[in-house]
């Protein structure tokens, strides 16, 4: 990890200009949400406009290639649907993989915990989310820590654990391995439990783990990912991919029932077409990725600042003394300080330029010197 990827594939006259930005301002790096849509998917959002009328509800030709095209990129026959953002997706999977009276268990750091303001627990009409926290300070759950929550009680008067939540890439920035997925995934089984993966940035862990996808995903035991596209490129719209094709049996009225069913399906489903075309979908995530390699090695001996957590997806954590946060956001830059374990989040994107990335590091530079 030390060493800063290539990004030579970042040279597209589309690609420049989409990245593109005025000479003064600086780029946020708040959240990879605020990028726009990537060249290759609008391509395809304006296709499947001037292709005229459609039929609606997710019955349209651009919909069925998008599912048939992600089931070849996973290598499986799966089931796959699509919602408008990642709350709904991983409400509405978790909802299906659980009763009322059931428990689901995450890490304390969690999406489904810390940012979805309940929505698990008011889709499955109550099941109880526990958390737990791994061995080490690196938001990702272990096969120990989920064993103690499920052995915390066995009474009736508790919710009763059916699903573990694996957020991928997590919420500090860190990536579970294959082996890491398939040990955890050994203990659900043993326990009769699923196996959910909150895949916002998944794409972002494929290009760290350098595996194919379905590796960390059905062959290591996930039954049902939430596959992000928002933050890689998408206008809007995530999939839900069901390897586990008997549980999603009813998924559809659940997903019309939430007021999640597009009727023009057509126009959140075709943009896939462009990422999963020439493997953009992991172009992006490498990009978004080298451009977080690159910060995190900038920062790494400046005074006064200390990384937080290994930089392993396209998030940099970093412990900033105060006057340099406040004299950065004064300057315009913008970033989260309330995401995970706390610290300054830096996230890349699709787009982020290389130039843009070392201005912000000199800026904390000199701003830290300064002190």
């Amino acid at each position: 990890m030390s060493q800063v990827p290539s990004v030579s594939s970042f040279h597209a006259t589309a690609r420049a200009a989409a990245g593109s930005e005025p000479a003064q301002t600086p780029q946020h790096f708040a959240s990879d949400n605020y990028a726009g849509i990537c060249p290759e998917a609008l391509h395809y959002l304006i296709d499947a406009n001037a292709s005229g009328h459609e039929v609606a509800y997710g019955d349209d030709t651009w919909t069925q290639r998008v599912c048939d095209g992600i089931r070849q990129l996973f290598d499986t026959d799966c089931e796959v649907f699509f919602v408008f953002n990642g709350t709904a997706a991983n409400s509405l999977a978790l909802a299906s993989l659980s009763q009322s009276y059931h428990s689901v268990i995450c890490h304390e750091l969690a999406h489904v915990e810390t940012d979805e303001c309940g929505g698990p627990e008011f889709f499955s009409n109550g099941a109880k989310l526990l958390t737990a926290r791994g061995r080490e300070n690196n938001g990702k759950l272990t096969p120990d820590a989920v064993e103690s929550v499920i052995n915390r009680r066995s009474d009736i008067h508790f919710p009763k654990p059916k699903v573990v939540t694996l957020t991928q890439a997590t919420e500090v920035g860190t990536v579970y391995s294959v082996d890491e997925i398939q040990a955890i995934s050994a203990v659900a089984k043993r326990r009769n439990l699923r196996v959910h993966m909150d895949g916002a940035r998944f794409a972002n862990a494929v290009a760290t783990l350098g595996c194919h996808p379905g590796d960390v995903t059905w062959r290591a035991g996930v039954d049902v990912l939430c596959f992000g596209g928002t933050k890689n490129g998408l206008p809007v719209g995530e999939a839900v991919v069901f390897f586990n094709r008997a549980l999603a049996e009813d998924f559809a009225y659940r997903v019309k029932q939430a007021g999640q069913l597009a009727s023009k399906m057509r126009f959140i489903s075709a943009p896939w077409l462009g990422m999963l075309e020439h493997d953009t979908w992991l172009r992006n995530a490498r990009h978004a990725n080298a451009m977080a390699q690159l910060l995190a090695q900038r920062l790494r001996d400046v005074p006064g600042v200390s990384l937080m957590f290994e930089t392993q997806a396209n998030a940099v954590f970093a412990e900033l003394p105060l006057h340099v946060i406040e004299a950065l956001r004064a300057e315009g830059w913008r970033f989260y300080t309330f995401i995970g374990a706390g610290g300054c989040r830096f996230m890349c994107a699709w787009d982020t330029r290389p130039e843009t990335v070392e201005r912000l590091a000199a800026d904390i530079r000199q701003l830290s010197v300064k002190a």
